[in-house]
């Protein structure tokens, strides 16, 4: 078990110990915990506000506080500038990424002109067609299924079940949870007069380096030209995303978002749970939607919308609070 001295965490996380001493010096921290739940040899955090009665009665051996924290006198405290921040730098030396070890199970179809590095995992039950290419470093877990022409970078990693369909493209480090579909059919389908003509979907889905999409997330390919994910985004589970979208770079979706066909994201967006936008429309950079938003036409960059149409966040703040009086409102003009 991997253990650390507190200078050493301060050195990771980019802080400073506080009261080193009284012994101090010899604990080792061998993990990370909740505030309620930490127990000796573990260090905890103060990231929300809302645990602040939990830091009082702490058992962890250290804590991990912002400047502003009043600091408990029971144990050790590591200033850092984020609490949350460092938390996750830790919580990666402690639990690093798996390692490929360049086995192919004896279950696994994979074409004989596929391309795999060398170290290149592949599990039980899995699937590559033909003239793929995966990179080094890259793990293949128990039933995935690789499509034929895919290209996936290195350091990736695709746990069970996972799916990309053919000509989709992978870059570097990229996560895909379990269930994820890459590629599958835009719904696109015209009328002929007596029935739904199914529309060819012909382009491609690029998820850009260092993308990660959660558990049964489905991102459709283009009808024509590609579904665009850019670098750094995470889409949580359950996202369904359409053909010919592009998502831009380093943008967040929480569950059960829903994006409709040709709409343009922006950089740097965060969207909350359910939020939903229709199709060909464009969200500029940085907007953020409050969860259940209802998204029918253009967002301004920067803005913070809510509501169904969103709207303004501050505008839909006031209709709330004034739908909450409705019943008394409506009771005063009936008594008129």
């Amino acid at each position: 078990m991997k253990t650390l001295s507190l200078l050493e965490i301060s050195e990771i996380v980019n802080g400073t110990v506080e009261r080193f001493g009284e012994d101090l010096d010899n604990i080792r921290i061998s993990g990370i915990n909740t505030l309620s739940a930490a127990g000796d040899a573990e260090i905890s955090f103060l990231a929300n506000k809302h645990y602040r009665p939990d830091l009082l009665n702490t058992e962890a051996s250290a804590v991990l506080l912002a400047a502003d924290d009043d600091a408990p006198d029971h144990c050790a405290v590591i200033r850092v500038a984020d609490p949350y921040l460092a938390f996750a730098m830790l919580q990666r030396f402690f639990y690093p990424p798996s390692v490929p070890n360049g086995e192919r199970h004896m279950s696994a179809v994979i074409d004989p002109s596929a391309r795999l590095a060398d170290d290149v995992e592949v599990a039980a039950n899995a699937v590559i067609g033909a003239n793929t290419y995966i990179g080094a470093g890259t793990i293949i877990g128990a039933g995935c299924v690789i499509g034929d022409g895919v290209k996936i970078g290195e350091r990736c990693l695709l746990h069970a079940n996972a799916v990309v369909c053919a000509g989709c493209v992978l870059g570097n480090d990229v996560f895909l949870q379990s269930g994820a579909v890459i590629g599958s059919d835009g719904f696109g389908y015209a009328w002929d007069g007596s029935q739904h003509l199914k529309i060819p979907q012909v382009g491609r889905v690029i998820l850009e380096n260092d993308v990660e999409v959660g558990a049964n997330t489905c991102i459709d390919r283009g009808a024509i030209g590609d579904t665009v994910i850019e670098r750094g985004v995470k889409l949580d589970n359950q996202i369904q995303i359409a053909h010919n979208v592009r998502v831009g770079a380093y943008s967040v979706m929480a569950s059960q978002v829903g994006i409709s066909g040709s709409t343009q994201i922006g950089n740097g967006c965060q969207f909350g749970g359910q939020a939903g936008l229709a199709g060909h429309i464009r969200v500029g950079d940085g907007v953020k939607l409050a969860a259940k938003s209802g998204v029918m036409s253009d967002l301004a960059a920067g803005g913070t919308y809510a509501g169904a149409p969103a709207m303004p966040h501050r505008l839909w703040l006031k209709v709330s609070a004034l739908t909450l009086k409705l019943p008394e409102i409506w009771k005063m003009l009936r008594g008129r």
